[in-house]
C-alpha cells in the first residue's frame, strides 16, 4: 500500500481515521480544519495518505515538521514516506526537516526505518498520554484550604511581561529551547494565546500563581498544553486547580473530552487527581540542526 498525495475525495476517510485516534491526531485535525489540503499558508501541510486514506495519514508542515498517524505502516512504508518528505523539502528553497510528532510506537518505527534515529536531537522525548471524559472531571481535590479563593482569569488580566517570562521559562525547562531564543518565541506564543483566548491564569490572594491552556481545540475535544507554575509557587496544587477550573469552563461550553501528554511523573500524578486516565504515548522529536517549529506542536501539558 503506497503513499500518495491526498485529494479532496479522501477527506472523509482521513477524518474518520483521525477521529478514531483523536488523542494523537489533534494537530493533523486542526491543521486540516484551518487550511485544508490546498492552502499556501505558512502553517499549512503537504498531506499524503496510504490507500484510500484509512491506511494512514502524514502531514509535512511548511516549516518542516512531520505529523504521523499510520499505525499499520511497515518499515518499507516509512522509507517511502521519507523519500516524499525529502523531495518536498528540497523543492524550491531547500530546508531541513525540523522534527517528527506522533504516537510513540509509530514515531520510533519511523525513525528506525529511515535512519533518523541516528542524527543528534535537540529534543527526543516519549510522553505518557492521558485522557478524560469531562463528565468524569473530579473537582473534589480543589476543596482544600490552600486553594480557597482561587480565581481563574483570562490571560489578558495578567501582566504580559510576567506571562512572557513564565512562557520563556517553560520553553527552556520543558521544550529544551535555548535561552537565546526563548524570550522571542515566548512573546510570539503569548500573543497567539491572547488572540485565540486559549489560555487562563490563576490568581490566589492577589498573586498570579499558575497558567494553563489548550494548545488545540475542536468543538468536542481539547488538548491541554503549556501548563506552568513558577518554581516558587510549586507544591501547592495551583496548576491542577487552574486546569480543573479551565476544564469546568470548557465542559460548560459543550466540550466532552480532554487529552494531554505529560512531561513527568509529578505532572501525571496531578492530572490523575482530577480524573485523567492513561491512553498511550506521544513522542516529540526535534533535530538539533533545525530551528524550532513556528508553533508548539505536540508540546506536553507540563
Amino acid at each position: 500500500m503506497s503513499w500518495r498525495p491526498a485529494q479532496d475525495r479522501d477527506l472523509a476517510a482521513i477524518h474518520d481515521l483521525l477521529r478514531r485516534n483523536v488523542a494523537s491526531s489533534m494537530f493533523l485535525l486542526i491543521n486540516l480544519r484551518d487550511h485544508g489540503l490546498h492552502s499556501a499558508a505558512a502553517k499549512a501541510m503537504r498531506v499524503w495518505v496510504r490507500g484510500s486514506g484509512d491506511g494512514g495519514v502524514a502531514g509535512l508542515t511548511n516549516d518542516g515538521t512531520l505529523l504521523l498517524q499510520a499505525a499499520e505502516a511497515s518499515a518499507t512504508d516509512w522509507h517511502e514516506l521519507q523519500q516524499l518528505v525529502d523531495l518536498q523539502l528540497s523543492t524550491g528553497t531547500p530546508q531541513p526537516q525540523v522534527g517528527v510528532l506522533g504516537e510513540t510506537a509509530q514515531v520510533r518505527r519511523y525513525l528506525a526505518a529511515t535512519g533518523l534515529d541516528q542524527p543528534p536531537k535537540r529534543l527526543d522525548r516519549d510522553e505518557p498520554g492521558l485522557g478524560l471524559s469531562l463528565t468524569e472531571l473530579d473537582l473534589g481535590s480543589l476543596d482544600r484550604p490552600q486553594l480557597s479563593g482561587a480565581v481563574l482569569h483570562p490571560l489578558s488580566a495578567a501582566p504580559r511581561p510576567m506571562l512572557v517570562q513564565w512562557r520563556a521559562a517553560y520553553h527552556q525547562e520543558i521544550l529544551g529551547t535555548p535561552a537565546s531564543e526563548a524570550v522571542a518565541v515566548a512573546s510570539q506564543d503569548i500573543d497567539s494565546y491572547l488572540l485565540r483566548d486559549s489560555h487562563r491564569v490563576l490568581n490566589m490572594a492577589d498573586r498570579w500563581v499558575a497558567m494553563t491552556g489548550f494548545n488545540a481545540q475542536l468543538p468536542e475535544v481539547v488538548q491541554i498544553g503549556g501548563v506552568y507554575t513558577p518554581p516558587e509557587q510549586r507544591g501547592h496544587g495551583y496548576a491542577r486547580c487552574a486546569l480543573a477550573l479551565h476544564l469546568k469552563e470548557a465542559r460548560a461550553a459543550g466540550v466532552e473530552q480532554a487529552v494531554l501528554f505529560a512531561a513527568g511523573e509529578a505532572a501525571v500524578r496531578a492530572y490523575r487527581a482530577i480524573g485523567f486516565q492513561s491512553i498511550g504515548g506521544y513522542s516529540l522529536v526535534l533535530f538539533d540542526h533545525a530551528p524550532r517549529p513556528s508553533m508548539a506542536e505536540g508540546e506536553p501539558a507540563s
